[in-house]
């Protein structure tokens, strides 16, 4: 795994980090190939999912303070599935690459079990998202379904996605 070139701090979201993380979140989800988030969503709706919703929505700042990446922690499912933790990752686009997105997903593991869930899952991991598919391989994470065309793609037209699961504890 590619460590970040610099240090990097992982913090709780304040409500001054949103004018730096939803220009990330709305880049991310215009594109319209890695996320199921409507390209067109107002930043009153992704305000709500990424910051409102979530069990925590959390920062990865550089020594400097400058928001590097976020992610969000939340049960996958409530009542008997709420035991499964399932989180979304975004990393600004000029440190892609750098490791930035294994440290949130190494914190996020350690955070989610902090909180009392046993595993992680996620929903809908775009199978043309390679990058993604292979980096959560890698952090141990297996591909327990794929789903034939469930991701409309902005490009490339219907192409599955995968659920992608990891047990973090007893």
């Amino acid at each position: 795994m590619t460590k970040p070139a610099s240090p990097i701090h992982i913090r709780p979201y304040v409500a001054s980090d949103w004018p730096t993380v939803w220009p990330l979140l709305h880049n991310t989800f215009a594109s319209g190939d890695t996320y199921a988030f409507a390209p067109d969503s107002s930043e009153a709706d992704i305000h709500k999912a990424w910051i409102e919703l979530p069990l925590a929505t959390l920062v990865a700042c550089s020594e400097a303070g400058e928001v590097l990446g976020t992610y969000y922690l939340k049960a996958n499912q409530t009542g008997l599935g709420a035991h499964v933790s399932n989180c979304g990752y975004v990393v600004a686009p000029q440190v892609q690459g750098r490791g930035i997105a294994s440290t949130l997903c190494e914190h996020s593991q350690q955070e989610a079990v902090a909180r009392g869930f046993r595993a992680m899952q996620f929903n809908l991991v775009v199978s043309t998202n390679e990058r993604a598919v292979r980096l959560w391989q890698k952090l141990g994470f297996a591909v327990v379904g794929r789903l034939p065309g469930a991701f409309r793609h902005q490009r490339l037209g219907y192409v599955d996605a995968l659920v992608m699961y990891k047990q973090l504890g007893n």
